[in-house]
């Protein structure tokens, strides 16, 4: 084993810890929304079905929230365990991000979490009420200040070098780097509809069982509704974000389409096996000047290949894997709409509730999907322009980091399935 070795164990290593630790803030954001509004409609109303329905969406959201913390922590550690020429080239950029939402969202989790949770019965209505929202508003925060950092990455801004270190020129322009305000919406979005499907999901799975709880059903009708409204919402922003990937990274965008030599009404590939070697598509279908639409909203329009490029990211797995976000996502909206509609006419045929079931968790398959595009996408680059990958790793050997993935991954799945247990237990369960 060779220096190359360890530096795909430890790209995988990384991998392996954000893919597992997003799982878990991509739905308790969303879902601390839901519990705002499960709240407000029992605060509003006083009936004893809200406060159910509140109550039994709460033990998933700790559930959930918990596991995000625990996976979060292992997570940060490998900046400075396998990644120090990270933190040596841009800490002071990246550390005080990472700071700013430790102090400003997870504290404010931390505090009134307890309160949200343990509270009903021991302060007033109003302040529990509060503590929901101020926990819901703690996740949405985290998220701003995470995607600030990832976008920062993608598209860095706002910082002068000083004796070969970054540091930040301009905090404002750091923050609202040019990818940020598009991959932060598209990301809340990504987060509310996969609690959407969960919600929906999990209401469906209950209702398989028990086909009178009224509970279910009311927070199946809530979940579809807003996937209705936000998954074709989610098409759109999508749409603009990749615009501005193609303004700030084209070598992305060549990459997600498998683009190999710069062409003027650039065909959209459907399907294709990327032929890395030859530097071509095989056994391709297209659709001709489709993609130049898209992408420049000009059948004619030029779009940059590959070749281009002195360096670009691999493209097999950012090909496949964009593809695949956005089959689920199109599957996502037809589910939605579907439901939306059987849900308005009180139709509850159990293929629709197997069919919903199945797609519990969609929104995760999407969301990794996103972020394997996004991150395999800017390879070499570990700070786009600024810094390689290769240039960033430490130099814990192949071994080490072979045993220390070994661990990681038995752990996250023994830690997997315990969740899955206990959450469709909780879903299973009346929650009269």
């Amino acid at each position: 084993m060779d220096g190359s070795d360890a530096l795909i164990l430890a790209r995988s290593q990384f991998g392996l810890n954000i893919a597992f630790h997003i799982l878990f803030p991509s739905l308790t954001i969303g879902l601390a929304w839901y519990l705002v509004y499960f709240r407000a409609q029992y605060g509003r109303s006083g009936s004893p079905e809200w406060l159910s329905i509140y109550q039994r969406w709460t033990k998933v959201f700790a559930l959930t929230f918990a596991m995000g913390v625990v996976s979060g922590i292992t997570m940060s550690f490998q900046f400075g365990t396998n990644w120090p020429g990270y933190m040596a080239k841009v800490g002071n950029i990246a550390g005080p991000l990472l700071a700013y939402e430790v102090l400003t969202a997870f504290f404010l989790e931390a505090t009134f979490l307890g309160v949200m949770l343990f509270g009903m019965n021991r302060v007033p209505p109003w302040l529990h009420m509060a503590a929901t929202l101020l926990v819901a508003l703690g996740t949405t925060l985290s998220a701003f200040w995470i995607l600030a950092l990832n976008s920062w990455m993608q598209t860095p801004a706002g910082h002068i070098s000083q004796d070969g270190v970054l540091i930040a020129g301009d905090w404002v322009t750091v923050i609202f780097n040019p990818s940020f305000p598009y991959r932060f919406c598209h990301m809340l979005l990504a987060s509310f509809l996969t609690a959407s499907f969960v919600v929906a999901g999990l209401s469906a799975w209950r209702l398989l069982k028990a086909a009178d709880d009224a509970l279910a059903r009311r927070t199946l009708r809530v979940a579809v509704t807003v996937a209705a409204v936000l998954a074709p919402l989610q098409a759109f922003v999508g749409d603009q974000h990749g615009l501005n990937t193609l303004e700030h990274q084209p070598a992305k965008i060549a990459a997600m389409e498998a683009l190999w030599k710069t062409e003027k009404g650039m065909p959209l590939v459907l399907v294709a096996i990327p032929n890395e070697k030859e530097k071509r598509n095989d056994y391709a279908i297209e659709i001709p000047r489709l993609g130049s639409l898209i992408l420049k909203h000009d059948l004619d329009a030029e779009v940059k290949g590959l070749e281009a490029f002195e360096d670009h990211p691999p493209v097999a797995p950012v090909f496949f894997a964009f593809r695949a976000m956005v089959g689920v996502g199109v599957l996502m909206i037809a589910v939605a709409w579907l439901s939306l509609f059987l849900s308005r006419k009180k139709i509850f045929p159990a293929w629709w509730l197997w069919v919903l079931s199945g797609f519990t968790f969609s929104g995760w398959i999407a969301t990794l999907c996103g972020w394997l595009v996004t991150e395999i996408g800017r390879q070499p680059w570990l700070v786009t322009g600024i810094l390689r990958t290769k240039d960033a790793v430490g130099s814990v050997g192949p071994a080490e980091l072979g045993a220390s993935l070994t661990g990681y991954v038995l752990t996250y799945a023994l830690m997997f399935t315990a969740y899955m247990v206990v959450l469709t237990h909780i879903a299973g369960k009346s929650a009269k």
